[in-house]
């Protein structure tokens, strides 16, 4: 497995532009195969989880195409709806395809999904949310078949505003018959993006960013151009790399408005946030200040994406801080690690307590998922001394050559792939 190498103690400056939202382009593939015929998508990053979608879109019949950051996709030589086992153990967003080939073929089969270990995340919603359009769902161990002759639009409440189930069930009842209307939909700046990109394939879909969407079905969708919107989560991540490195870095292509939870974090730890337009600036000179209590909850709340990163920069604020994780119950796994580096963290059941420390100082880490190993890279960028992170293709589902991004700031940073072993005996 690559490792990651950080030589840290160099403040991050200069200027980078963000890249296309992974939680936002995962989705609008998936949704693609609404139409028959081709669809290009720009602002699609290269990524691990990107790369299985596309994969998987390929074993359904699909002609996918990924140059640089524009995907061409040829839906019209779709011709099954069985995701193979293999792929969706690789990816949890594998479930984004339910809706849309139940709508397109009349059935799909499915596996439960894998992905990060983060804890228990059921798939229970999306299953009622396509049962109550009028599917009907038989589970074999692991395996999950789905029927419906005909999607009949409904009226769906959901318990718990889960992103997933609300994209699936926007994607199979946008060609459902009738009106269906989703009561406590989630509201993240996705789905706003998955509705905008439906609706240029001739849905009608209005509603997303509140906890009501409406959505009355049509017969056909058509092929379109689309641009999905930046990423919030790996514009956030620099941010607070930033910031941890007592930094000077201006974004572009972000969109301050979806950050507006994490802004208002930042400066209560005394970091410097400037915005004009698409554009944004983080300068932080002096030790950051603890933030008394942080808790994590659905959007427009705090992000459970970001709290291993601001985790990170709440080690080395000036007092103690609180951290209360109420999304997943197994996000704490980089708190042992960061320790390993200096930090002063204990973990109470759903809380973090965090003491400030004056430095952090380098080690041999472990990215156990894909959002604690960000923080990881955060914290050996902060740290005194040499920081190795192990388990990289975590980092890599999310963020597009992470040592790139950074060395282009100014960071020491270097992937080191395993030397083959080729057999031979030392002398």
């Amino acid at each position: 497995m690559d490792k990651l190498v950080i030589e840290g103690g160099q403040p991050l400056s200069g200027t980078i532009a963000i890249q296309g939202a992974k939680n936002a382009a995962l989705p609008i593939l998936a949704a693609s195969v609404l139409a028959c015929g081709t669809v290009t998508l720009e602002s699609v990053p290269q990524l691990l989880d990107i790369e299985v979608m596309l994969q998987i879109l390929r074993e359904l019949g699909c002609r996918a195409e990924h140059v640089g950051e524009t995907v061409t996709l040829n839906t019209a030589t779709a011709y099954q709806s069985h995701i193979p086992e293999r792929l969706m153990r690789q990816m949890r967003s594998s479930i984004f395809l339910m809706g849309p080939l139940l709508a397109r073929f009349g059935e799909v089969h499915i596996y439960q999904p894998g992905g990060c270990a983060i804890g228990e995340r059921k798939i229970d919603l999306h299953l009622e949310g396509l049962r109550a359009l009028g599917a009907e769902l038989e589970e074999y161990g692991d395996r999950i078949s789905c029927r419906a002759d005909k999607l009949i639009g409904a009226d769906i409440h959901l318990s718990f505003p889960s992103v997933g189930a609300t994209e699936n069930i926007m994607m199979a009842a946008a060609l459902a018959e009738g009106r269906t209307t989703i009561v406590g939909a989630a509201r993240e700046p996705e789905i706003q993006d998955l509705q905008n990109f439906l609706n240029a394939m001739g849905a009608r879909i209005m509603g997303a960013g509140t906890d009501t969407i409406t959505i009355d079905g049509v017969e056909s969708l058509h092929p379109c151009e689309y641009r999905v919107i930046p990423d919030r989560i790996v514009a956030g991540t620099i941010m607070i790399a930033a910031a941890a490195t007592r930094g000077k870095v201006t974004l572009t292509n972000t969109r301050p408005a979806h950050l507006s939870s994490l802004i208002h974090v930042l400066r209560r730890a005394g970091v410097g946030v400037g915005f004009e337009g698409d554009t944004m600036t983080i300068s932080a000179s002096a030790r950051p200040k603890a933030v008394e209590r942080i808790v994590t909850s659905p959007y427009p709340a705090f992000p459970t994406d970001m709290q291993s990163q601001v985790m990170v920069l709440l080690t080395l604020a000036e007092g103690a801080s609180v951290m209360k994780e109420t999304i997943f119950e197994g996000r704490f796994k980089h708190v042992d690690e960061l320790c390993r580096m200096g930090a002063d963290i204990r973990v109470d059941l759903n809380a973090a307590i965090i003491k400030g420390v004056p430095r952090l100082y380098g080690a041999t880490v472990e990215a156990t998922d894909l959002r604690a190993g960000a923080a990881l890279v955060i914290a050996g960028l902060a740290a005194q001394g040499r920081t190795v992170v192990e388990q990289v293709h975590h980092i890599d589902r999310g963020y597009d050559n992470i040592e790139s991004m950074f060395g282009r700031l100014g960071a020491r940073i270097a992937r080191s792939a395993p030397v083959p072993d080729n057999g031979a005996v030392p002398g």
